[in-house]
Parts: structure tokens; sequence; C-alpha cells
């Protein structure tokens, strides 16, 4: 739930004022005036968040204006502020909203204008996803170096043109390929959810040119794209996705997947947000 006094009314049809209010607020709260690295911690990724530096505070995602606890199971709701070694500071949105659950595009943009808002350059965006590659299995962490956006939705409103041709950074794919040279890339599609697609979705993504197919993050993308801020991509395939796999599949799995691989991918994701 949102706390009404949270938030000033007169500014709920201005989606960019409801984020400055959330950037002060966690300024505030965490006594940080600045984050430099933003990070969305999705399924199987949320042990990073204690890897990257010092906790400098930890804020209930609710209480932050504009934002809600989380919906899903395996997501943490706590909005971190962690300072990382060399003195910058990473903001980790601990409650993204994924478009599934009706709330519309704004509010599944908000984390990245907030981001933008506390003085974000970078945004880090993970998720779990199925995969459309026999060769990765599920634990594999996959460079997004490219998106679909199935949703058939956009966080630009009216006239707002955006250049997406390099809208996952090769600079910041660079720097992950530092870290671990083996770590491939693909492209990411996002269906809106909140079921799972079908053998035939399937088919018509790797078709179209998936690699893998989830339903959040493209969206974020866009909208930090649109803020001015360089975005790292980064899926853990949880799961071989309808029709390729030969199990039905679960959030379960996906959970499970992501336990099974967190400690592994935590490291590594912690290891190329220091070099950012």
């Amino acid at each position: 739930m949102t706390y009404p006094h949270q938030v000033n009314t007169q500014a709920l049809d201005n989606p960019f004022e409801i984020a400055q209010q959330a950037a002060e607020f966690i300024a505030k709260r965490s006594g940080v005036e600045r984050h430099d690295i933003a990070l969305v911690l999705g399924s199987g990724w949320g042990g990073a968040a204690d890897l990257i530096g010092e906790t400098v505070a930890e804020i209930p995602a609710h209480e932050v204006p504009g934002f809600f606890a989380p919906a899903v199971e395996g997501h943490v709701g706590l909005t971190r502020s962690i300072k990382i070694e060399g003195g910058k500071h990473a903001l980790v949105l601990g409650s993204r909203t994924h478009f599934y659950e009706g709330r519309g595009v704004r509010a599944v943009a908000h984390g990245m204008r907030t981001a933008a808002a506390a003085g974000a350059k970078i945004a880090v965006l993970t998720n779990g996803c199925g995969g459309l590659n026999p060769a990765w299995g599920p634990g594999q962490p996959v460079l997004i170096r490219d998106h679909i956006n199935l949703t058939a939705a956009s966080p630009l409103e009216g006239a707002t043109f955006v250049d997406l041709t390099d809208l996952y950074s090769k600079r910041l794919r660079d720097i992950a390929h530092s870290v671990d040279d083996s770590l491939p890339e693909g492209v990411y599609c996002q269906f809106r959810g909140p079921h799972y697609e079908t053998p035939a979705e399937v088919q018509m993504a790797k078709t179209i040119g998936a690699d893998l197919v989830g339903m959040s993050t493209t969206l974020e993308a866009i909208a930090a794209r649109e803020a001015g801020m360089e975005v790292l991509g980064i899926s853990l395939v949880t799961n071989l996705a309808a029709g390729i796999s030969e199990t039905a599949l679960s959030h379960e799995e996906v959970i499970e997947a992501g336990k099974a691989a967190g400690p592994r991918i935590s490291r590594l994701l912690a290891q190329i947000v220091r070099q950012l």
C-alpha cells in the first residue's frame, strides 16, 4: 500500500515530479545526496546487494513515494543505499513493478525515473527468464545486447522520440566481459504476462530474433534511456522456455533455479558493479 501523505496530489499527472519526490525522500532517509548507479535485482540476483559494498541505509520500498510492496515471491521489498569502494553509491531498487500487475506503465517506469532524479547515470537491470537456446541451461547468466518489446506499451508519452539503437551499452557489456569473458549475449523478448508463453509464442519469438523470454526489463530500459542513463542488462536463465523444455513451467522452478544460481551470479554481478 502507499501512504497518502507521501505524494503531492497536485503532481499525480506528472510522473517526473513524483520521481523527484521519491529521490528527495531517499536522499533524506539515507543521508546520501547522490547515487551513481541504480540496480534492479530480479529473480536470483538479490544476494548481490550484500556483496557490492557497505549498506548505508535500508528503506521499506512501499514507504518511498510512488512505490509498492513487491507482488512477486523472490523479490525483496527494501530500497538500499550502498557505498561502493572508491566512493560511489549504488541505489538498489527493491520493489520492481511488473507490467502485468495492472498499475500502468508509469508505475513500471517509476524506479528508473527515481534513480535518474537521484543522480544515477548507469542502470543495471537484471531478471530471471526463459531460455530459447538449449545450450543455456538453468543458471546461465546472459548479457542483454538488445530487446524486443511485445507488451504493446511504452513508458514514453506524447511526441517523445528516443533513439534505442544502442540501448544496452556496449561499453558496459565490455566491462562485464572483462570480469567474465565467457558471458554470452542475447536478445531479450518481453511478453505482457503473467501467464507463461505458449510453445507457439516461444517459436514466434525465436523466429523474430529472441534468445530469452520474460515479463520485465524492456519498459524499464526504455525509461532509463529516456532519462539519459546507460543501461546494462543481465538475464539469468531459470528454465528452458515452453516447447523447448520437456517439462511444464512453474514459478516454483524459477525460484529454485534462482536460489541455486544465486551465490555464483551475485558474486559475478558485484564484481561487475564495482568496475562501473
